[in-house]
């Protein structure tokens, strides 16, 4: 297992990634390899820090992507970044997945542009997973699509569904589709044609639910455009820190209010780590024809470490396949218009925004 890592992507780039990388291998059987990607001499001096491991090695690449770059940039002229020359180590065959922590645009476009998209794929999505009151709950899409039809909600569905069963061993998943009201006629043309579509596919679809059914748990998949999700993501991320700062303020006006706090530690400690994105990993790009992961720009050794795990089960479950069988099985079935269309090009914009 060859899995390539974006070294100059992210906020802490490269230190946290190689520790990250480090720390994949620790854990490891002895069956991971990992590939770092990016400009030689610094990734030498931070090894010389660092305990090098056997199956850790150095690709050189002698540009890197700013975080604020456009998408359309980069692919045109920073050939050799560490984005570009990592997602052509998998096209190559020389690694079997990718993980980057960097510019989520750039990310996805190179990916769509040199692996290109799954056969029956017309959009990508980028899916994450939430904590819940019923475990984990997994949004898609989350910041790879602003704009969304009908149709591409729909295969959100199908390849939501498939991932969070063979991931994550939900056997029938149950799909809800993000709108303002759980009732069909709610929402916009969009969201009620999507509606129609989830209806008929066979999916264990359980209608429209609203933004506070995500944290509740109400469905194990959330199907949404690339916009919403991504405001969804956001705010999540903001809730356990604004709650936090919030208490201790409190806590300071009160003196009595710390021994309550010290009593409550535990409880907190277990609610810092469900809303901690460091313990998912990553955000795994479905649709592409490869397996990107994609983390949040400010992600830790930690989360690095859970990406490339990530990763490697993404490979070793074979999503790809079993989202490929089930499309085809769908194209076969009367939606072979989704195959081609407007949407069948490559769509290279600056509209891609991310988990950054």
């Amino acid at each position: 297992m060859r899995i390539a890592v974006d070294a100059m992507g992210g906020d802490n780039a490269p230190h946290t990634l190689v520790e990250g990388a480090l720390q994949a291998l620790r854990d490891s059987s002895g069956e991971l390899e990992v590939l770092l990607v990016g400009d030689r001499d610094l990734l030498e001096a931070e090894l010389v820090r660092s305990h090098r491991m056997d199956g850790l090695s150095i690709v050189h690449a002698s540009e890197m992507v700013g975080m604020g770059e456009a998408p359309t940039v980069v692919l045109r002229r920073k050939r050799n970044s560490s984005i570009a020359v990592a997602t052509d180590l998998q096209k190559r065959g020389e690694a079997d997945a990718f993980i980057s922590a960097g510019n989520t645009g750039a990310v996805v476009a190179s990916t769509l542009i040199t692996l290109g998209r799954l056969e029956g794929v017309t959009r990508p999505a980028i899916i994450s997973p939430f904590p819940s009151k019923k475990g984990i709950c997994t949004v898609l899409d989350t910041g790879a699509n602003v704009e969304c039809k009908p149709e591409n909600l729909l295969q959100f569905g199908i390849m939501g569904s498939l991932y969070v069963s063979h991931i994550f061993g939900v056997g029938e998943p149950k799909v809800g589709l993000l709108s303002i009201g759980e009732e069909s006629s709610k929402g916009s043309d969009l969201t009620q044609e999507a509606y129609r579509l989830l209806s008929d596919s066979g999916l264990n679809f359980i209608g429209n639910i609203e933004g506070r059914d995500i944290l509740k748990g109400t469905a194990d998949v959330v199907v949404c455009d690339g916009f919403v999700g991504n405001v969804i993501l956001k705010f999540t991320e903001s809730i356990f820190e604004t709650i936090s700062s919030s208490i201790n303020a409190k806590v300071k006006m009160n003196p009595f209010g710390r021994v309550g706090t010290y009593l409550l530690k535990s409880a907190f400690d277990k609610l810092r780590e469900e809303f901690n994105y460091e313990e998912y990993g990553g955000a795994p790009l479905l649709g592409v024809d490869g397996v990107t992961v994609i983390c949040h720009g400010n992600s830790s050794a930690k989360a690095v470490k859970n990406a490339i795990k990530v990763a490697e089960r993404l490979v070793r479950e074979r999503v790809n396949d079993r989202i490929k069988e089930r499309l085809g099985k769908e194209a076969c079935e009367g939606t072979k218009s989704f195959e081609k269309g407007p949407d069948s090009g490559h769509r290279i914009s600056g509209s891609w925004q991310g988990i950054n």
